[in-house]
């Protein structure tokens, strides 16, 4: 009886109420899944058992209701002969016979139940298994899920982030350097002018016309190199 009631209370389990309760639910999801396989391991065994037993069985009952025939044969032999108490002795065997038999038909139908109630289990059993390991699928990808949350988060609220970013503004500054150097590189090898740069130097060409003339007057060279 020992298995049937260890079934039973697996069957009537209820695992959001153990999973709610337990420390560590993906542990305790193997534990129970573990105790399943277990139990269900020992259902089918017990109900092999059963099956041979019944078969056993059946062999002897062939058996005595074959010996029943036989007595009774030999009963009516007996009597045939006129040997009345012969024939009573054969019918008493016969009567040993049947009742064998009888009892034997009532074991194996209490193993019929007993298999019935083994297919019954088994097949709950199984279908408990089934939803066992569905949670136990779904509280692995919530854990991992979990941990990579805890992770990032982790992650994030560390140094290595700042760290991260201030090489990134390093890594910035030294690109801004190349192009400057870049840019400095291409003017000083004599590169196109800018329209911005033509006009800044005819400016500049105007500004120097006018001071020397301003010198040459100073000097008292303006109208003598002219009427030269």
């Amino acid at each position: 009886m020992g298995i049937f009631s260890r079934t039973r209370d697996i069957i009537a389990a209820n695992f959001n109420e153990l999973l709610d309760q337990a420390d560590d639910p993906s542990k305790m999801i193997r534990m129970i899944i573990l105790e399943m396989e277990e139990t269900l391991v020992e259902v089918r065994a017990s109900a092999a058992r059963t099956i041979a037993d019944q078969k056993e069985m059946h062999r002897h009952t062939v058996k005595l209701d074959r010996l029943q025939a036989d007595w009774a044969d030999k009963a009516q032999l007996a009597l045939s002969k006129d040997r009345e108490d012969l024939a009573r002795a054969a019918l008493v065997e016969k009567k040993k016979a049947a009742d064998m038999a009888d009892q034997l038909k009532a074991e194996i139908a209490v193993l019929d139940d007993a298999l019935r109630a083994y297919e019954d289990d088994i097949q709950k059993l199984q279908n408990r298994l089934r939803e066992a390991r569905s949670r136990q699928t779904q509280i692995a990808a919530r854990l991992e899920s979990a941990e990579n949350r805890v992770k990032l988060r982790t992650l994030l609220s560390t140094e290595r982030v700042d760290d991260a970013l201030a090489r990134f503004d390093q890594l910035e500054r030294r690109v801004d350097y190349a192009e400057g150097r870049a840019d400095a590189l291409n003017i000083a090898q004599g590169g196109p002018p800018s329209l911005a740069d033509e006009i800044a130097a005819l400016e500049g060409s105007d500004k120097i016309d006018a001071e020397l003339e301003e010198m040459k007057r100073a000097l008292g060279m303006g109208d003598e190199h002219k009427g030269d």
